[in-house]
């Protein structure tokens, strides 16, 4: 291998031009699969100069052949090939050999092209996507992209991590109930954010920082307007005290849209106390088209199945194996009544705790989100909870393209029960007239409980992070106000 990247930078060197590559091995052979919308005309501009082009040695390998060799160098030893004449800058800044470069990265190829063609402009987002640069270009950005810490402030509990980790590195109590909850919002959360900074050892002063902000105040009146506004400033004001250079704080709903490969939709978020359907059009919550909330979260769900183990004298030591139970044996069945005459018993071993049997709760437990009636709860549900939002949105009439609004993205932990999303689509459909429900789909959360940490995973890679994401110190003080998602 090295003397083939010594021979590479002998001929570069050369510089040779004494001879041309045959037109008849012009042809370009590329392995992967490339976005159909990606642009690669420069590949046609290399077979039409190919031959006037000087390359050295290398002239008198078949293309198909010489960007094989090239794939066998790093990508700024490539970069570096551009520098030497005209010729060589053509051939390395073909968008196929980058794109097989980023396609080797951790982060996967369709969530790349979706984040930058989308996300790269920054909030508010554009209603057309970003003209794509070269992917050379766009290589080059993400690799000098410094990262962030994010923090996914969930309602239950929160996920923090590096941006340039697989996974979020760990989990404590959400900001919103953490300390003394009697304190100043301010107090709270300047301890809560250090106590982050210090279990992932990182000073606050050298990165940035994206976190995810759970729905609360639902509403579009003055009132919770004023609310929203409070909580956020709290956090800008928390965070630029503890010297953090830079700000994202994005709505932990629009995040798990993002983690789709969506910018509009409807979010279901299935929170620790409640559900929330959220409408989201271009990455922007439409609180005058209403979110809906439904008092069933998974405290209840987890509640439920205790009290059926409880008279069944199933004996158990603590919601943890409760909560255990549900997340490795319920399911959400297509047809209720049709399950109920159905053999369902499984069985689970808890770590440390032993084994359960659960028959029919297995099913029941999820059921409570469709009928909270048979738990007691007057609510509506959640089918009716997300088919009240379509119709709000269809009479709105905010987009000509009606389709924005029949995407229907899952999150949160509880959504990652099986079979929610295909009882979810089917309740839909049947609730709506025909002309709406028509195209409607649900998608399960694309990454578990984890899908608004990802999100903000891909805000944070973006070639243009952090500048067209983030606000500075700078800005926050001197109250230059933008539209930040929320």
């Amino acid at each position: 291998m090295s003397n083939l990247f010594k021979k590479v930078w002998e001929s570069v060197s050369t510089r040779s031009s004494n001879s041309s590559r045959h037109s008849s091995s012009s042809n370009l052979s590329y392995t992967g699969s490339i976005h159909p919308h990606v642009s690669l005309s420069n590949s046609d501009q290399i077979m039409t100069t190919s031959s006037s082009s000087s390359t050295g040695e290398f002239d008198r390998i078949p293309i198909d052949v010489f960007m094989q060799i090239l794939k066998l160098l790093r990508p700024h030893e490539v970069a570096m090939l551009t520098a030497v004449c005209k010729s060589w800058k053509l051939i390395v800044s073909d968008n196929r050999l980058w794109v097989y470069y980023l396609q080797n990265q951790h982060v996967p190829w369709d969530s790349i092209f979706f984040s930058e063609v989308n996300l790269r402009s920054g909030y508010p987002l554009r209603t057309y996507p970003c003209q794509m640069q070269s992917f050379m270009h766009i290589y080059g950005q993400r690799a000098k992209v410094p990262g962030a810490i994010i923090i996914d402030g969930g309602s239950g509990y929160c996920k923090f991590g590096w941006s340039k980790f697989d996974s979020p590195s760990g989990r404590s109590a959400t900001f919103l109930e953490f300390g003394n909850i009697e304190s100043p919002m301010y107090s709270r959360l300047r301890h809560f954010f250090a106590t982050i900074y210090n279990r992932m050892l990182v000073k606050s002063s050298t990165q940035p920082i994206v976190v995810s902000i759970p729905i609360c105040q639902y509403d579009d009146t003055e009132a919770a307007k004023a609310a929203r506004r409070q909580l956020k400033e709290a956090i800008y004001s928390a965070l630029f005290g503890m010297n953090v250079p830079s700000v994202c704080a994005v709505s932990q709903a629009t995040l798990a849209l993002f983690a789709a490969q969506r910018t509009s939709g409807i979010v279901v978020n299935i929170g620790f106390h409640q559900t929330s359907v959220v409408p989201i059009l271009h990455g922007k919550i439409m609180r005058k088209v209403g979110v809906e909330a439904v008092g069933v979260g998974a405290l209840k769900l987890t509640g439920y199945l205790r009290e059926q183990m409880q008279q069944r004298n199933l004996h158990f030591d603590s919601l943890y194996t409760v909560r255990s139970l549900k997340e490795n044996l319920c399911y959400v069945a297509l047809d209720y009544e049709a399950e109920l005459g159905k053999d369902t018993e499984a069985s689970y071993e808890v770590a440390a705790v032993g084994w359960f049997t659960l028959k029919r709760e297995r099913f029941q437990t999820g059921e409570i989100l469709f009928q909270p009636r048979i738990a007691g709860m007057r609510a509506m549900g959640l089918h009716q909870a997300v088919g009240l939002c379509v119709d709000h949105c269809h009479g709105a009439e905010l987009s000509a393209d009606e389709s924005w609004f029949k995407t229907i993205v899952l999150a949160g932990g509880t959504a990652c029960l099986p079979g929610l999303a295909e009882r979810l689509e089917k309740e839909v459909r049947d609730l709506l007239p025909p002309s709406i429900a028509n195209g409607i789909r649900v998608i399960p959360p694309p990454y578990g409980a984890d899908s608004a940490w990802y999100g903000a995973k891909l805000v944070s890679n973006l070639s243009s992070f952090p500048d067209s994401w983030c606000i500075t110190k700078k800005e926050f003080r001197s109250k230059a106000r933008r539209n930040l998602i929320w």
